[in-house]
């Protein structure tokens, strides 16, 4: 039996280095310079880009009658979506909403891993558009890396600060566009021009807009694989069955470089030639071929530079593509994958997306566009009017969530000999919310002292919606 003396591990001793000797505890920062590419998958990218940037900008500047077609009016508590008026009493819709994209984000992930993050994120989107801005002034990744090499001078002086004052000019323009859908933002162009703009619209624009320009400018990366919370959440949504950006190693290795006029099958080599192209083009700057990494955002930038090396080398195209690790693995066909993919788990985030958002648009289509809350008068419980009548007073609020003036009609029920002493009739303007004093008597002593319900009923003249809300008569011991 060896002694405790023979088998204990000895931990060797690392001197502490002196102040001035120190070294760092993280890794120092390389900067990335993701090369241009063209390929499906970068087309498709420029398509979403385009897409979400036109529907960002534009929609805040389409009308819908004589008003923005989407304002969120913070100052007036009213939300506009095109023909719908919305109070902060339809929040359940927001709810619906975030349940709706919650869910969508499961699904797409089961599917093809971080589809939204390889071509619709804000963080992917404007760190494209950056990204082309900086090509153009500067070049392309050859040149920016001799640009940012290079001694200081005019030219690299001038570059560097017209890339920044493009830059600033579109983080600006987007933050005035946010801040355009909670402020008219046509009469904020004009404050704008005229040095008119309140505090808190300033203090956006410059907010959102600096943020714009961090993070699409100077973060990048980072965002994607420190920020992100998807990033780290994301391996809980994947499985063996997703399809994710994949290097074929059984098809590339041994990888190495070899003459376009060599014949693969003469040779010791896979079908990589090592050009390391898939690492250049990356935005977060991970090779691909070392295996799924939480870094990737699945844009598939690899996959096209790599097919464009297949075609010169006149290979099958294919080597990094969007596949399964069972597929992988297994070498399936398409047909197999496909069958594969669509499994149970899939289906049933399907049907539940579906059944949500046919839940959501039927309860907005069925919704009643009116609004009414009841509150008590609290100056006095019940009291004793002229004619011997017993009285509670209420305050009606009634919200017209229609682009019409409407007039609504007030009745109550609950108790024998129930009636409204005030005025019955009320007109209320287009999307807009009013207080109303209604006064509920009853013959003195035809009720039992205590609290009974009585219900409200309001609606307008043409019976297109009606409400009901309850409350309590009280009467006095």
């Amino acid at each position: 039996m060896q002694s405790s003396a023979t088998t204990r591990k000895v931990i060797p001793i690392v001197p502490v280095p002196s102040q001035g000797e120190g070294e760092s505890l993280y890794e120092a920062q390389r900067k990335i310079y993701p090369r241009s590419v063209s390929g499906f998958f970068s087309r498709w990218r420029w398509c979403f880009v385009a897409l979400t940037q036109l529907v960002f900008y534009g929609i805040p500047w389409l009308e819908w009658g004589q008003r923005q077609a989407v304002l969120f009016d913070l100052g007036a508590r009213r939300f506009y979506i095109f023909g719908l008026v919305l109070y902060p009493q339809d929040f359940i819709y927001l709810t619906g909403l975030l349940v709706i994209s919650a869910l969508a984000l499961f699904l797409f992930t089961a599917v093809a891993g971080r589809l939204w993050c390889g071509f619709a994120c804000p963080q992917t989107v404007y760190t494209e558009i950056f990204l082309w801005i900086e090509r153009k002034v500067e070049g392309d990744r050859g040149a920016r890396m001799r640009l940012d090499g290079a001694p200081m001078s005019l030219e690299k002086l001038v570059k560097k600060w017209f890339k920044h004052f493009l830059w600033i000019g579109l983080g600006l323009w987007t933050g005035f566009t946010f801040v355009g859908y909670f402020s008219p933002i046509r009469e904020l162009g004009m404050e704008f021009l005229q040095a008119r703009m309140s505090s808190w619209e300033v203090f956006w624009v410059f907010f959102y807009g600096f943020a714009t320009y961090g993070n699409a400018g100077f973060l990048r990366e980072q965002v994607c694989k420190y920020m992100c919370p998807y990033a780290r959440f994301q391996s809980a949504m994947f499985d063996a069955d997703t399809l994710i950006v994949s290097y074929d190693a059984e098809r590339g290795e041994p990888r190495g470089a070899r003459s376009r006029k060599a014949e693969l099958s003469a040779l010791a080599l896979g079908s990589c030639v090592d050009c390391t192209l898939c690492v250049q083009v990356c935005p977060t700057g991970i090779d691909i071929r070392q295996g799924l990494q939480y870094e990737c955002i699945g844009c598939a930038a690899c996959v096209d530079v790599c097919d464009t090396v297949m075609d010169k080398m006149n290979y099958p195209r294919g080597l990094i593509r969007f596949t399964t690790q069972n597929a992988l693995a297994g070498q399936w066909d398409a047909g197999r994958m496909w069958r594969r993919v669509l499994r149970p788990r899939v289906l049933i985030y399907t049907c539940v997306l579906l059944a949500l958002c046919v839940g959501v648009l039927a309860s907005l289509v069925a919704r009643t566009p009116l609004k009414v809350d009841v509150v008590r008068d609290r100056a006095a419980l019940s009291r004793i009017v002229a004619g011997g009548k017993l009285e509670n007073v209420y305050r009606l609020q009634i919200m017209n969530a229609t682009e019409q003036p409407q007039r609504y009609r007030i009745s109550a029920r609950g108790l024998a000999g129930l009636a409204i002493a005030s005025e019955a009739e009320v007109e209320v303007g287009p999307a807009e919310s009013r207080w109303v004093p209604v006064r509920l008597q009853i013959a003195y002593g035809s009720a039992d002292p205590g609290s009974h319900p009585i219900e409200f009923r309001i609606g307008d003249a043409a019976g297109d919606a009606h409400v009901g809300e309850k409350s309590v008569f009280i009467v006095p011991r």
